[in-house]
């Protein structure tokens, strides 16, 4: 046993302070006990090229999204609605991180550059063996994609007659297309970019389809310039007759959090009009099926490892018709709003939030690091 408890950790957040990731995480801190984080609002850092944080604060970087001011100047664009602009707002996001110094990191500032850059991503994800969708944008030789023309290229090449297009650096489903080829040269895109009759393109809630070509490649030519990642469309297990996927949160390298997303459409996103499924039944699935509920949760930890620095992920994870296997979709660096969501049995976070565990799992960590510096200092082995 240590002779003396740790100091308790000073957390620092940077982040937009009326945002409810912000006030999430605040919360969770007060209900351990601590003292309330030092909030530094993403506009001050914007503004001062960075942010200084003290040796004994534990910093968090959380979402600088829906916040108009910050969109501003991270993408350039007046109206937050616009989906262009993403690899501005990636240049200028990256480096912003960067300018942040000092205290102890629970984002690493590489691993925000490959988790933000879905190209990037995907090639470490299959370079460590996670089972991901085939693509011909990441890894060795990986195509660029200039335009529409590109895309009908690569989709003859690798015969890939439905794949998702998505922005390399989008989020949220911000500028992705569900593509599906059919005969006689039709084609047909699914998602919820709005055409404007100017040529500009426009976030919706409202997910439509694009049945001719010309307004399909429209809107791939104008997000081409900001970069495009394409993915073969993997056919997802359903869910009483709706597609059904999860987000698996996986913090300090455990599956702690998962919720089902169900839809008609190609996108699960609850924003876009998707449902909150079954997970018990999901899990029920993949065991009747034959495939383990802990291998399942294991696909997401393995994920999460290709990202050891980073406290906590949110991992897409899309299950194959049958459920007997799954691959992963995407990894969040920023997925783990899921609000009074409740830990996943036998996760050590049954009665914690997703932001509860983070901070459970900074002062485990703590004590850890307390107790073999402990047991250092007097000599001890370690067990």
């Amino acid at each position: 046993m240590s002779a003396s408890a740790p100091p308790a950790p000073r957390f620092a957040v940077v982040g937009n302070p009326e945002n409810r990731r912000v006030a999430l995480f605040r919360d969770a801190v007060l209900a351990a006990g601590l003292p309330a984080p030092r909030i530094v609002p993403w506009t001050d850092v914007l503004r001062d090229g960075g942010a200084d944080f003290t040796a004994d604060e534990t910093v968090r970087v959380d979402s600088p999204g829906e916040n108009t001011e910050v969109d501003r100047t991270l993408r350039g664009a007046g109206d937050p609605t616009r989906v262009e602009g993403s690899a501005r707002w990636y240049a200028r996001f990256t480096a912003a991180v960067r300018g942040l110094r000092g205290g102890r990191r629970l984002d690493d500032p590489d691993d925000l550059a490959v988790l933000f850059d879905k190209r990037r991503c995907h090639a470490v994800l299959d370079a460590a063996g996670v089972p991901v969708p085939a693509s011909p944008t990441s890894g060795p030789g990986a195509a660029e994609v200039r335009g529409w023309d590109d895309v009908r290229a690569l989709m003859d090449a690798h015969r890939m007659h439905r794949l998702f297009v998505k922005p390399a650096h989008g989020s949220s489903a911000s500028g992705v297309l569900a593509v599906e080829a059919a005969g006689g040269g039709r084609i047909r895109a699914t998602t919820s970019v709005e055409l404007a009759p100017d040529g500009s393109l426009h976030n919706s809630l409202k997910v439509r389809r694009y049945e001719s070509e010309r307004d399909i490649a429209a809107v791939v030519d104008a997000l081409a310039p900001d970069g495009l990642h394409l993915e073969r469309w993997l056919p997802k297990a359903s869910q009483e007759g709706r597609a059904a996927d999860l987000r698996v949160v996986v913090v300090a390298g455990r599956a702690t959090h998962a919720v089902v997303r169900t839809s008609r459409s190609p996108l699960t996103n609850l924003h876009l009009g998707g449902s909150r499924g079954d997970l018990e039944a999901v899990r029920r699935s993949f065991e009747a099926a034959g495939t383990r509920w802990a291998d399942v949760l294991g696909v997401c930890e393995r994920a999460a490892a290709c990202f050891p620095r980073t406290l906590c992920v949110g991992v897409d994870l899309l299950p194959a018709v049958g459920w007997r296997r799954a691959a992963v979709g995407e990894v969040n660096a920023f997925g783990d709003l899921l609000p009074r969501l409740t830990g996943l049995p036998g996760s050590g976070a049954e009665h914690l939030d997703t932001y509860g565990a983070q901070v459970a799992a900074v002062l485990h960590d703590r004590h850890d690091r307390h107790d073999r510096h402990d047991r250092r200092d007097r000599g001890t082995p370690h067990a």
